[in-house]
């Protein structure tokens, strides 16, 4: 007991409702080991777990490769569950900010090379992808005293269409199914380029907003 009056310190001493949302004080608070860093710890595992299971057996089996396959669709499940949880239920912590793009960008990563190295997907595919991923966020970091650019509408299609389609060629597919991939695959990659085309306008539009303040600073 701290002797405060529940009035004065700010609470009304009820109780929190079932399900509600946890308070901003809880953000500071929030556990290392909550569910939303669990799910993240999750797919970070899974990574070399799905890198074995892609490339077992020369890495054209189709049961090792449909295994390989269910091991990236938990990774994107837990990707979304994972940011959704931190927001709505105010888990975020400084671990799950540095671990989960992170562990976004190595379970994608592993995937591409993987599958480039196993002559499935074209280098410069994989090229496209990892260094788009790679400029935005150095980008993200270079403007950031300037302000956030925010995840885009067009920045989300970009993610399940990449998700999608690496996860259609991480499965040995043939005929139509094969085809279609292929176009997925190259929705994908327009998605990547004319998003990354966006988020260096915003970055551009933010620095010249606030360089000007930046100057009369100094």
């Amino acid at each position: 007991m701290t002797g405060v009056p529940a009035s004065t310190a700010g609470g009304t001493g009820r109780r929190p409702a079932p399900g509600a949302k946890l308070g901003a004080a809880a953000v500071n608070q929030a556990s290392l080991w909550n569910i939303a860093n669990i799910l993240t710890m999750i797919r970070l595992v899974l990574v070399p777990g799905f890198v074995m299971l892609l490339l077992a057996d020369g890495g054209h089996d189709p049961v090792w490769r449909a295994l390989a396959w269910a091991a990236f669709a938990v990774a994107m499940i837990t990707d979304i569950f994972d940011g959704h949880l931190a927001r709505t239920y105010n888990l975020v912590t400084d671990f799950g900010k540095i671990a989960d793009p992170i562990a976004d960008k190595a379970i994608m990563g592993s995937a591409l090379i993987c599958l480039s190295w196993l002559g499935d997907l074209p280098w410069w595919v994989t090229g496209v992808i990892l260094g788009r991923e790679l400029g935005i966020t150095l980008m993200r970091f270079w403007v950031i005293r300037y302000g956030v650019i925010p995840a885009s509408r067009g920045g989300k299609l970009k993610t399940l269409a990449q998700g999608t389609a690496v996860g259609m060629y991480v499965l040995v597919l043939t005929g139509p199914l094969a085809t279609l991939r292929f176009w997925v695959m190259a929705v994908a990659v327009v998605l990547t380029v004319v998003t990354a085309l966006d988020y260096i306008r915003q970055a551009v539009v933010l620095r010249r907003a606030g360089l000007p303040v930046e100057r009369a600073a100094q």
